[in-house]
This record gives structure tokens, sequence and C-alpha cells, in this order.
């Protein structure tokens, strides 16, 4: 597949019982027709550590039937390598066009662990792995040595940047050289939404957006504008998303305010995140609600 443009991530619906997969369809249907260039399911905002393994397959077949030709990503993140692999080679024949890897440990690792750990998969899967830097969860600091290493081995296709992360003008820095070191196979994303229009300056080609999963036309348009260097259009648009960055900032991640997000709009029940998560407060939730009316989200 190609690693351009907005790759959008959608929440998984569910509730202590089933998955709610007539909903999670609707999502997709949304993506495919704002012409999202790649739809990732099961990452972070998938809620892939609350599902079982026949979950992530099953959601993920649902996903490629749904998608109509759009790529679909979908993570293998695992605690343990062998189970890494066995849901890898599930999701391939599930039709899964590229496969991302985050760093799941209770045990901190160390780079030859991490290194370790995507040497066998990328000598045991056939479509492209996408590098999960995700520092504040995972633990774990990608080097720049690192990733030239990994980057060299077969079927490494991307890399997922945290493109706020230490600080927005270290990451953009960090974009650039990357850009320049590393082999023009491997594309760089940037995943922070807040970020997007400064990562793509210092170099990212595709963006890994969570609030793209459910407002994925204002995202294209955001992406598109950044692409152009559209200062105007990037400063519009970023003001529409604000408050919406401003409320996964206070909650320290976009999950349960995308989850109210998505009730508000009809697209999941009023509880939709797994126990023991809970929603935004009732306030966050009216504040959602008027800024997707005000701005026209829906």
């Amino acid at each position: 597949m190609k690693f351009s443009g907005v790759s959008a991530f959608p929440i998984t619906p569910m509730n202590e019982k089933t998955v709610d997969q007539a909903n999670f369809e609707r999502l997709i249907g949304r993506l495919v027709e704002a012409g999202v260039e790649s739809i990732g399911v099961e990452g972070s905002t998938g809620n892939y550590p609350y599902l079982t393994h026949d979950e992530r397959v099953e959601i993920a077949s649902v996903a490629v039937s749904c998608a109509r030709g759009t790529p679909v990503i979908a993570s293998i993140g695992a605690f343990r390598t062998r189970d890494i692999l066995t849901l890898a080679e599930h999701l391939q024949s599930a039709g899964i066009n590229a496969l991302l890897l985050p760093i799941v440990s209770y045990h901190g690792l160390g780079e030859e662990e991490v290194f370790s750990l995507f040497k066998s998969v990328s000598q045991n899967v056939s479509v492209p792995v996408i590098i999960y830097d995700s520092p504040v969860i995972s633990r774990f600091t990608f080097s720049d040595a690192l990733y030239a290493r990994i980057c060299a081995l077969p079927h490494i296709g991307s890399i997922k940047v945290p493109s706020g992360w230490p600080s927005q003008r270290e990451a953009a820095q960090r974009i650039q050289r990357l850009a320049q070191a590393l082999p023009s196979t491997t594309a760089i994303g940037a995943s922070g939404d807040d970020t997007l229009a400064e990562a793509v300056k210092a170099g990212a080609k595709i963006w890994y957006s969570e609030w793209g999963g459910l407002f994925p036309q204002k995202a294209r348009a955001l992406m598109q504008a950044a692409l152009a260097s559209d200062e105007a259009q990037i400063a519009r648009l970023s003001a529409q998303f604000r408050s919406f960055w401003d409320i996964s900032c206070k909650y320290g991640g976009s999950i349960r305010p995308i989850a109210a997000a998505a009730s508000i709009l009809g697209l999941a029940a009023s509880d939709n995140l797994p126990l023991p998560l809970h929603g935004v407060s009732d306030e966050d939730r009216a504040t959602i609600e008027q800024e997707i009316a005000r701005h026209g989200m829906n």
C-alpha cells in the first residue's frame, strides 16, 4: 500500500458483552465515503488491548469487507512475540494491508529486545509493518540509530512518529533528520493531531489521525492544507479542531472524548467503552456537543 494522506483511526464501539458491529460498520463506511487514503483499526483509539484475539481478527475482517478497497491497517500489539506472530498471520489472512506494531510490555524493554521483535515480525510477514512509536504509553524511546536498524529490515513501510513529543519543535527536528537518514521506502507519519502541520513541513507524508476517524472530511481538508502550506486554511481548520484536541489533552488521550463524540453523532451507544474506562464528564460532553454543532463537524 501507499503510505500517504490521512490514515483515519476509528473507535471500536463496544460494551461488556460484545463489540457493536453495526455501528463499527457505519464508522468505516463514513471513512470510505470521505475518501481517506487508509483506515487504521484496533489501534489505541480502537481499544485493541481490551479485545480478545478472536475479536481482533473478526473486527479486522469486518473492516476489510466494509472498506471497499480502501487499505486497512490493524494493530498486532501484544506482550509476547509468539502472540504477535500468530495475530499477524491471522490478520493477513483476513485481508489486512499493513500491520501496526506498538511496543507492549509490563517489563521495560531494551533496544536489542525491541530490535529482535521487529526482526522476528519482518521475517514472518508479507505486508508492510508500521513502527508505532508511543513513548509515553510504552515507556520506550526509539533512538535514531534504532530506527535506522529497523528500517533496514524487510517489510518496514512506515513510522508513526509522535509529532508533539517531547515538544513540537524537537519532534519536527527529528522528523527532518529521519527524512534525510532513512530509506525512501520508509514513509514518515505524524500521529499528533494538533501538531500535524509542522510535522508535514518537516517531512511527514502520512497523518495517522485519531480525530480523523470521526471527522474524516475535516481531517482530509487539514492534511491537504498542510501539504499545500496554506497557512490561512491550516489556521481555520485547526481552530475548528482546537477544542477537541484540548479535551483530549485534558483526559490524557483521545479515546474518551472521541467515544463521547461518536455517541453524540449517533454512531455509538452512550456507553461504548470497555470497563474500567469511564466516559467524559457531563460538562465536557456538553462542550463536545456544542463544538460539533458550532463548527459543522458532522
